[in-house]
């Protein structure tokens, strides 16, 4: 493998032509804020990042994988295959037969990844972001902040809110940490990345409230992070991107001030389970129709809570929302939702861009050590969000 040197490494960077992903996860941090605070977020110099060192190592290109494309996925790429290979060797129990409990102890995409990063040695430079903790009050208890700080520049720095997914019942700040990471790095930004409460312990609106009541700290909070409090932007991926989407309506309704731009990818965005992707895609990998059920199961206190706009964005009244980037994987059941999304947007009015990444799956977003598709994601998202910072 190609390795650069640090003379080589610092040109590519200040020419901006680098693209960071994945970061080794601190797999022994779990959802216990006190742990992520002593664990986690001390990482600091230790963290490191999946950069593209080498476009003709580095793009996921030379994964192989050793069976047959699945029946659902006729169009999947070799990389994408092998990460869904790799996930299906662990033999996880399904996690719809789990409890939410036990469903949060299972590998996830980004323990595959992870694997394959091992696997085929791809090299890890050093992270160019500083990672610290807080926990912050919230109606009816506290939650925890991840803060990711460029390591070079005094600020006031633009910051990214960024939501991570999980059905608001499983994963955590570690299980994206790679999605955050890179965009920090790459947007030269603080980000902020959520670790809402989740159900079945906190049920609908609770993630809600603690996303909206994140953002609303960081508006006033944002010298103490280095940040500047007129540049902000929301990420979200999944349920975080409808978590993104939701803060953003709660904020129109309060009268707060609106993030610059909000990029949504793969978002949650009904509560139909019968749309064209759902029944094409119902028996996907990582994300499928059942996995979807149990998470709406345990989120939602009844089905009532499904008609609510911060559940069915496509139903919601968008006007006067912030310019949305939506990223969207081809082989998703919340490819079709994430096409009405966008429609009802420009109906009302708001500008929208909807990228649509062939060949993948739910997910993706974070993998750019071993998917292009998600390094010329991420590079979408970036490119949107300085856009954005720059007005």
């Amino acid at each position: 493998m190609k390795t650069l040197n640090l003379t080589a490494y610092c040109a590519i960077v200040k020419k901006q032509i680098i693209f960071p992903a994945l970061a080794i996860l601190a797999i022994s941090a779990c959802n216990n804020p006190s742990r992520e605070t002593t664990m986690s977020d001390s990482m600091n110099n230790d963290q490191t990042a999946m950069n593209d060192m080498d476009t003709s190592a580095n793009t996921g290109m030379t994964l192989k994988p050793t069976g047959t494309k699945p029946e659902w996925a006729p169009s999947i790429t070799a990389p994408m295959q092998t990460v869904l290979e790799k996930l299906g060797s662990y033999k996880d129990p399904d996690l719809t037969t789990l409890s939410a409990t036990d469903a949060r102890k299972q590998h996830s995409p980004a323990d595959a990844v992870m694997d394959l990063i091992k696997e085929n040695n791809i090299t890890i430079p050093a992270a160019t972001v500083d990672t610290t903790g807080k926990n912050i009050p919230v109606n009816g208890g506290n939650i925890h902040l991840r803060v990711y700080t460029p390591k070079t520049g005094n600020g006031p720095f633009p910051i990214i809110v960024y939501y991570h997914g999980g059905g608001w019942v499983i994963a955590n700040l570690d299980t994206y940490n790679s999605s955050a990471q890179a965009l920090a790095e790459q947007a030269g930004a603080v980000l902020v990345s959520v670790a809402y409460r989740q159900a079945p312990e906190y049920k609908f609106p609770t993630a809600h409230n603690d996303s909206y009541a994140a953002y609303e700290w960081v508006l006033k909070n944002a010298a103490s992070i280095k940040g500047d409090p007129k540049k902000v932007a929301l990420v979200g991926e999944s349920a975080g991107g409808n978590l993104a989407a939701s803060v953003s309506m709660m904020a129109r309704e309060k009268g707060a001030a609106l993030p610059l731009h909000q990029v949504l990818i793969y978002p949650i965005a009904g509560y139909d389970l019968n749309t064209e992707s759902y029944k094409k895609y119902a028996e996907a990998k990582p994300l499928n129709k059942p996995l979807m059920g149990w998470f709406f199961e345990n989120y939602l206190k009844s089905p009532v809570d499904g008609k609510s706009p911060m559940i069915s964005l496509v139903t919601a009244n968008l006007k006067g929302m912030p310019a949305t980037t939506i990223i969207n994987a081809e082989l998703d059941p919340l490819f079709t939702e994430g096409g009405i999304l966008s429609d009802q947007f420009k109906a009302a009015g708001v500008p929208v861009t909807r990228k649509v990444y062939d060949g993948v799956t739910h997910e993706f977003f974070g993998m750019a050590a071993v998917l292009p598709q998600a390094k010329e994601a991420q590079a979408l998202a970036v490119s949107e969000l300085k856009k954005a910072f720059n007005k």
